[in-house]
């Protein structure tokens, strides 16, 4: 491996926080002669930080020294402009939903997601598994009526037109989705949209379609879903969260209730929980503990 530039390790030296362990030498590829580029995307790197990630951090790292006429090694890029991310209020935004959507319920069946609504669940999902176009419909229509006369705002994961069809107040699309889903038809029809996303890169894709959310995870690890990427820890969703503070952000992956305390002190909103609930012995009470638990440290914070 390459020996770190002594800016390189003044970056690694004051944020040893947001380090991953390095799988082998990370081979270095350059696509910019700037000096701070080159340092700060060599730091990001031994920090553990993927390739793609470590180039919109580099690229922000010469666009901050740039814009403050000087280099501080403690200074993690967090300033949207300096990602190229545009400011708001944007046009074509997606419809807004609220800052903190507090405890978000993902849900395998409209069943479910008519107890926790009952429950006073502020955010659900649906995240139905069907090849069934029928059954994917009807099993969305359910779920519609399931929040109904509740307080609930209820997301349809992957499947957009049923959620269009069925009136749902949003979708969630996971990053693959976004190559196939008609976002101009989701827009059209006034859903609310979220979106996935796993570091800087898919971070900066997301938001170049100003969605109405952005969850970031996997925090912890997961074994509901196999990820692309290490578990992020809450360290680096607090930078994630300090970087795309003009959204409503949801953390997700392996969160508990002793887990909660550290995931919101990084800024999120929202902790979308999966087994947490429907793996527990009385959902309903789990439900509300839980969302006591968020509701006061989102008060403190």
């Amino acid at each position: 491996m390459t020996p770190l530039t002594p800016n390189a390790q003044a970056i690694v030296a004051a944020h040893p926080q947001l380090a991953l362990a390095v799988n082998g030498p990370p081979a270095l590829h350059y696509t910019r002669d700037d000096p701070v580029y080159r340092d700060a995307k060599q730091a990001c790197l031994a920090l553990g930080f993927i390739e793609i990630d470590a180039e919109c951090v580099a690229r922000a790292w010469q666009a901050q020294v740039q814009r403050t006429g000087r280099f501080d090694a403690a200074q993690w890029p967090d300033e949207p402009a300096d990602f190229g991310l545009p400011p708001w209020p944007r046009e074509l935004a997606f419809p807004a939903c609220p800052k903190a959507l507090g405890l978000y319920a993902v849900l395998p069946s409209a069943e479910w997601v008519g107890r926790m609504a009952r429950t006073g669940v502020p955010t659900v999902q649906l995240r139905f598994k069907s090849d069934d176009p029928e059954a994917v419909q009807r099993e969305v229509q359910a779920a519609v009526q399931a929040v109904r006369g509740t307080l609930s705002l209820l997301f349809i994961n992957d499947h957009w037109r049923a959620a269009i069809a069925a009136g749902a107040y949003g979708v969630h699309l996971g990053q693959e989705d976004l190559e196939v889903a008609d976002l101009a038809a989701i827009r059209q029809a006034g859903l609310r949209l979220g979106l996935s996303s796993h570091g800087y890169a898919e971070m900066e894709r997301a938001d170049r379609v100003s969605p109405s959310y952005i969850a970031m995870g996997a925090v912890y690890s997961t074994t509901l879903k196999r990820m692309a990427t290490a578990p992020q820890g809450p360290r680096r969703l607090g930078a994630y969260a300090r970087l795309m503070r003009d959204y409503p952000l949801v953390a997700i992956g392996g969160i508990d209730a002793d887990r909660l305390p550290q995931v919101m002190a990084s800024g999120v909103g929202s902790v979308a929980l999966v087994r947490a609930l429907i793996a527990a012995e009385q959902p309903e009470q789990a439900a509300a503990k839980l969302q006591a638990q968020i509701d006061s440290l989102l008060t403190v914070a």
